[in-house]
């Protein structure tokens, strides 16, 4: 890795990336996170300082990243121009608006599961609208098919295959 910090941090209550990209975004980076004194230690003050002490920088990061909310960092980094971006959990990215708008989550009815939660495609075409047939298939429920489709195998080739592997 050759810009620091380009990476996950641990908030109090969750996870954020945070992608500090010149000296100028350390700088304000630090002052957000109430550290400025980092970013003006000889250590830490450049990029390729930041890299080469890497092993002593990034744990006092994470130890001042650990006190504070996921929102409360994200919000004062967007306030001082460093890119962060939320590490979302599955039921935060459900809940996120914008996924809600777009309608990416689906359910289909499963024969085993119930209802099966789903990705939905994120191509919106209103020609030629995606459409959800079939819920994701059970473990081997196509073989056959594929097997005599794709191979052209015959029923009792297909036959013997399973039974050679039983």
């Amino acid at each position: 890795q050759n810009l620091v910090p380009y990476q996950v941090f641990a908030a109090a209550d969750g996870h954020l990336i945070v992608a500090v990209g010149n000296d100028s975004q350390f700088r304000n980076y630090c002052g957000a996170i109430g550290l400025p004194e980092l970013s003006a230690d000889p250590r830490f003050s450049t990029n390729p300082q930041r890299v080469k002490n890497r092993a002593e920088l990034v744990p006092l990061l994470a130890e001042r990243m650990a006190t504070g909310a996921r929102d409360h960092w994200l919000a004062a980094l967007e306030g001082v121009g460093v890119p962060a971006g939320p590490i979302n959990t599955l039921d935060q990215v459900y809940e996120d608006p914008h996924v809600l708008a777009r309608g990416m989550k689906r359910e289909l009815p499963h024969p085993a599961a119930g209802r099966v939660p789903m990705a939905s495609s994120p191509l919106k075409f209103s020609d030629s609208p995606v459409e959800y047939r079939r819920p994701p298939p059970m473990l081997g429920e196509h073989t056959a098919q594929v097997l005599a489709e794709k191979l052209g195998l015959s029923a009792e080739d297909i036959q013997a295959l399973a039974q050679s592997q039983a």
